[in-house]
């Protein structure tokens, strides 16, 4: 059985290191739990994604795309609302940011690697380009509705929405999201798959049944000791970003 589908050590102690640390923290507020709680938490959210990868190939695509991205958002909103909680209103634009951050990221940075680091090992890539599309459209529809129509509402001083605004881009967002999602796993399901293969395991053999199962409960070990960890550790980022100097939206990213 290769690594990519077994439990690997690293993987179990990371987030129960995380817990113990969570716990320590709580009962001692020494400052070398700290940097121990920030190690954690960097270990935490690998072995989660690490978690979630082999929960995602045992459903096969597209859901186990779908297994991973609400892992990644579940981390993400995590570090996000508890940063948000502990500092009160002055961060309300703190989502924002961060999503802001990570659209940037994803689809320069990241995107970029993998194009360039996939160059490097295959030489010659095949992606769907139908799928491609359904994503892009979704997300620049997204990111208008969230971050710039709030710059042009005139309800409101300022770049934000009214209630009523509010409600119509949480709704709008959500529509969105359902449309791809029903995209994606019903109505053109083949868009996301292999090109010419209805295969959904082409790579390597999935994990068995036990090995998923005792990664989803992992999984959700990790995420609870991502969002704990989080909430332990947003004051001292929000200090370091302060005593360098730096903008307040350098939390966000």
């Amino acid at each position: 059985m290769s690594s990519s589908n077994k439990l690997t050590t690293w993987t179990i102690l990371a987030p129960l290191a995380g817990w113990i640390i969570l716990i320590a923290g709580m009962l001692s507020a020494q400052g070398w739990l700290q940097w121990l709680a920030a190690m954690a938490l960097a270990g935490s959210v690998f072995a989660a994604v690490h978690h979630a990868e082999m929960v995602a190939h045992k459903v096969g695509e597209p859901f186990g795309t779908l297994v991973l991205a609400i892992s990644i958002t579940v981390i993400e909103v995590a570090l996000i609302v508890s940063m948000m909680v502990s500092a009160g209103p002055e961060k309300a634009a703190l989502a924002r940011d961060t999503v802001f951050a990570a659209v940037m990221l994803v689809c320069n940075g990241i995107v970029g690697l993998c194009l360039f680091m996939g160059a490097l090992r295959h030489r010659e890539q095949v992606f769907q380009a139908p799928g491609a599309n359904v994503a892009l459209a979704v997300l620049a529809a997204l990111a208008v509705l969230t971050m710039v129509l709030p710059n042009y509402t005139t309800t409101t001083p300022g770049p934000e929405f009214s209630r009523s605004q509010l409600g119509f881009a949480g709704v709008s967002s959500l529509v969105l999201y359902g449309s791809f999602i029903f995209v994606q796993t019903v109505r053109h399901r083949d868009y996301f798959l292999i090109e010419g293969s209805l295969d959904e395991s082409e790579h390597a053999p999935p994990p068995s049944s036990g090995v998923a199962l005792i990664s989803a409960l992992m999984l959700l070990v990790c995420l609870v000791a991502v969002v704990g960890l989080a909430k332990q550790l947003s004051p001292a980022v929000e200090a370091g970003v302060e005593l360098m100097g730096a903008p307040e939206a350098t939390v966000g990213s």
